[in-house]
């Protein structure tokens, strides 16, 4: 048997996973692999970690050394061995070894895996001390030292990519004030900018200043080492150490006439099995170009995963066995201090570019049931074909959200559909998933698109509406709507569309919106069954805030270059942008609360209620911090706190994907707070606004349906939490909701009698308005909001009394149908219509359940 000579350029992930299945496919094969560098194996994906301290032993970042793959697997392995040019007519290497001897070396078989080297862009500068990119251990240990060094307090990160976000959180998690410019308008460019805008409002939360739309022009050295970066937009950067993340190019300069085909760029052209242009030659890694899956185009994936399934399949290839590369789908991740950030498949923007006919649809699931501790919403992006095929996916949350685009990838790689993502069984325990998975509510969304069952618009189309043509409802709440609204929206909640369908133009195209989206879908649906043409706003409010933040970090810094002076001095120092009312969780400096509230597994209106209990409590001054994880709270606290009259010092996203906030009670009107509350006040930046003066609600409630009194209570408990006086008035079958479950002797005549047997007697026996099924229906929802942590009805009620919400039962309703004051609830009043125009008088909302 012919001894077979193979010789391997370059380790890392391709060549090195491709010499270790070259020797397990043939024992007797002469395998040979040159290393430029010391290290044939190490974790490149794990170096921002080493430098950030996360990892804290570096000999862990080093997966194989060459004394170790020699003895497992007898390999020749030459390290500071660089291949310096290759003839592929007579199938021979040239070598230049770090000493500066020079070889040559024959091949049967030549395995290319040089990988990519990062860009230096061509500015003034480039080369400085204090300036460096990272691609190897060399860099890390160079970086390290920079950051370790004595005096080093500030960085500036250059590009936007994985790298330079990676780069970015682990040197402000080394201590530094850290600066990251990108030359686009949004960072990480393989996301769609409304997802993208998550990470980098997580990123500016942690304190990274990030400038859009910027780049560096030139760099000069100043006194003791630092560097001034000159921006093109004219600002100033100085800092102690510059990393240098602006992209990657492949390492392939040494090809150049060898008779193998390079791209555009330089990448190596490669078919199916890896093989290159020239007989005998196979390549993989970040310098080949592959095929796109799904469109066929050639497409650069500079990733570890493609790099090792690769080199797997190039090794048997060279074997003589018929493994192929189906193509790469660009399946990434990253962390980015408390989220996480996932994609897989093509971006909006490339299927765009492309042409290809797509729809979208949004879900924001929590990671987890929503009753068990601790589950994290996240935001969900699926694009799908016309005919249903998967074409790709993004997520953005504080968990889980790895396994569901992994799980959206395995669908997408195996040719799968919208209907096979609605029908997948996954795992689910509610520590892990939701009955619903996040990936099977996304297929169902795409299913009803696609079915036209849920026509759809998206946030952008809101700029071009049509007003005479269309008209945009909100289906949310009361104090939702209040919270932030979409301009130009009216509001009917989609518990009162039925009765109020008179007010909507039958000529006019129905857009509504809620939070997320559920709420629209069964708000679309009422109305396209009574006539009207409707759409859905797909992922609601929610996505809408993704799109106009991101399209505001993209104008705000396009305008700040545009009108930058001449030297205009920027601090490295980072500090977080303030939040709407307040500035952004972990700024240094937050007052000490004092004390705490952990509202996390409630549902709205739940949070807010306990928060204006433990407000209640507190003194003038005092300041309260509050966690909780309804993905509604981030966005509601801060108008709470305005109708309320507390202090918003700050608020945000937290560790564990929990939302938190604190609050400042503001003293009332011509009160002297304590000293100790006085000096905490005048610590804070924000000036003291006049305390907002509590308005009233009015809510008459005519109805005895169950859904319709959870709906009046829910609203009733939120407006109450605000701080607002609330009446509710219970008239005609409305008082069904406040009798007592039990049987009361009570001095009635006939009629009385007559009604007290044909009425349901208390909150517990109250059926549905709609789809009651003898009792069922009823059964069915309390079922569901037990099982998603919502309070039942009952508890509701107290929650209402306890907060002092004012119950008045009608008294003329009482005397027509022959029900007695002893018969209701206890911590009720009985009155008149008088008294409710004396309390709607006094009231700003009134409203009629």
């Amino acid at each position: 048997m012919t001894r077979k000579k193979i010789l391997i350029v370059g380790g890392v992930a391709g060549g090195a996973s491709a010499a270790a299945r070259l020797r397990r496919l043939d024992e007797n094969a002469q395998i040979v692999l040159f290393e430029r560098d010391d290290h044939i194996s190490f974790a490149n994906c794990g170096l921002p970690y080493y430098i950030g301290g996360s990892i804290q032993d570096r000999s862990r970042l080093l997966v194989q050394t060459p004394e170790a793959m020699t003895a497992r697997y007898r390999l020749d392995i030459r390290v500071r061995s660089e291949v310096v040019a290759v003839n592929s007519a007579v199938r021979t290497v040239t070598v230049r070894t770090r000493e500066g001897q020079t070889y040559e070396e024959t091949y049967d078989a030549l395995l290319l895996s040089p990988g990519a080297k990062p860009i230096v862009p061509s500015v003034p500068g480039a080369r400085l001390g204090a300036v460096t990119t990272l691609r190897n251990l060399a860099d890390t240990d160079r970086i390290k030292s920079l950051v370790d060094r004595q005096g080093t307090r500030s960085a500036l990160v250059v590009g936007g990519g994985f790298i330079g976000v990676e780069m970015a959180e682990n040197l402000r998690e080394a201590g530094l004030d850290v600066t990251l410019v990108q030359s686009s308008g949004q960072i990480l460019a393989p996301f769609d900018p409304e997802l993208a805008s998550m990470l980098q409002a997580e990123l500016e939360r942690a304190g990274v200043r990030v400038l859009l739309h910027e780049t560096a022009k030139a760099l000069r050295e100043l006194a003791g080492g630092a560097v001034e970066t000159e921006l093109a937009g004219g600002g100033l950067v100085r800092s102690e150490l510059v990393v240098l993340a602006v992209g990657v190019e492949p390492d392939t300069a040494f090809l150049q006439g060898s008779g193998i085909a390079l791209g555009e760029r330089g990448h190596i052209l490669v078919d199916e099995s890896m093989r290159a242009s020239a007989e005998g030659v196979y390549a993989v890694g970040d310098a080949v170009l592959v095929r796109e899956l799904g469109s066929g185009r050639p497409s650069a994936v500079p990733l570890a995963g493609p790099a090792n399934k690769q080199g797997r399949i190039a090794a048997d290839a060279i074997c003589g066995l018929p493994s192929t590369y189906k193509g790469a789908q660009g399946t990434s991740i990253i962390k980015v201090f408390g989220l996480t950030g996932a994609a897989t498949g093509r971006s909006e923007k490339t299927l765009r570019e492309q042409g290809v006919p797509y729809e979208a649809t949004y879900v924001h699931p929590a990671s987890h049931a929503g009753y068990y501790p601790n589950a994290a919403p996240m935001a969900l992006k699926l694009l799908f074909a016309p005919d249903g095929a998967i074409l790709g996916a993004q997520a953005v949350g504080a968990d889980g959200v790895d396994k569901r685009i992994d799980s959206i990838a395995a669908a997408l790689r195996l040719g799968g559909t919208v209907h096979d993502l609605a029908e997948l069984e996954l795992a689910y325990a509610p520590p892990y998933s939701s009955a619903k998975d996040p990936v099977n509510m996304a297929g169902y969304t795409a299913e009803n698109i696609l079915a036209g069952r849920m026509p759809v618009f998206h946030a952008p189309e809101l700029a071009e509406r049509d007003e005479s043509a269309t008209l945009l409802v909100d289906v949310r709440s009361v104090m939702e709507h209040e919270a932030g609204h979409i301009p130009g929206s009216l509001l009917v909640p989609v518990d009162e569309l039925r009765e109020r369908l008179a007010e909507l133009d039958p000529d006019r195209e129905i857009w509504v919106y809620c939070q997320v989206g559920m709420r629209g879908y069964t708000a679309s649906r009422i109305l396209a069954q009574h006539g009207y043409r409707t759409r859905n706003l797909s992922g609601g409010f929610k996505t809408y805030r993704l799109f106009e933040a991101a399209k505001r970090m993209s104008e705000k810094a396009a305008e700040a270059s545009r009108q930058a002076p001449a030297a205009m001095p920027i601090a490295a120092t980072a500090e977080a942008p303030d939040s709407p009312g307040g500035k952004a969780v972990g700024d240094g400096g937050s007052p000490e609360p004092d004390a705490t509230l952990d509202a996390c597994g409630l549902s709205c209106p739940g949070p807010l209620v306990e928060v204006k209990r433990r407000m209640d409590a507190l003194e003038p001054g005092q300041v309260l911090r509050v966690q909780a994880t309804d993905p509604g709270f981030g966005e509601d606290v801060g108008a709470w706190a305005r109708m309320y009259g507390a202090e918003l010092l700050q608020s945000g996203r937290a560790a564990g994907g929990r939302f938190e906030a604190l609050l400042r009670k503001r003293p009332a009107a011509g009160a002297q707070a304590s000293p100790s509350a006085a000096a905490g006040a005048a610590a804070s930046a924000a000036p003291a606004a006049a305390p907002a003066t509590p308005e009233g609600s009015t809510l008459v409630v005519f109805s005895g349906d169950l859904d319709k009194a959870i709906a009046s209570f829910i609203i009733a408990n939120g407006a109450a939490s605000s701080g607002k006086k609330v009446t509710l008035f219970f008239t005609f079958w409305g008082l069904n909701i406040i009798r007592k479950p039990e049987r009361v002797q009570a001095d009635k005549g006939l009629v009385g009698k007559m009604f007290g047997l044909m009425m349901p007697r208390g909150s517990t026996r109250l059926g549905m308005s709609r789809m009651n099924m003898g009792g069922l229906g009823a059964k069915m929802i309390r079922g569901v909001m037990k099982g998603s942590g919502i309070s039942s009805l009952e508890e509701l009620i107290q929650t209402a009394l306890d907060q002092g919400v004012e119950i008045v039962a009608c008294s003329m309703s009482m005397d027509v149908m022959g029900l007695k004051r002893e018969e209701l609830i206890d911590g009720i009043k009985v009155g008149g219509v008088g008294y409710y125009l004396g309390k709607a008088d006094q009231s700003g909302i009134n409203l009629f359940i």
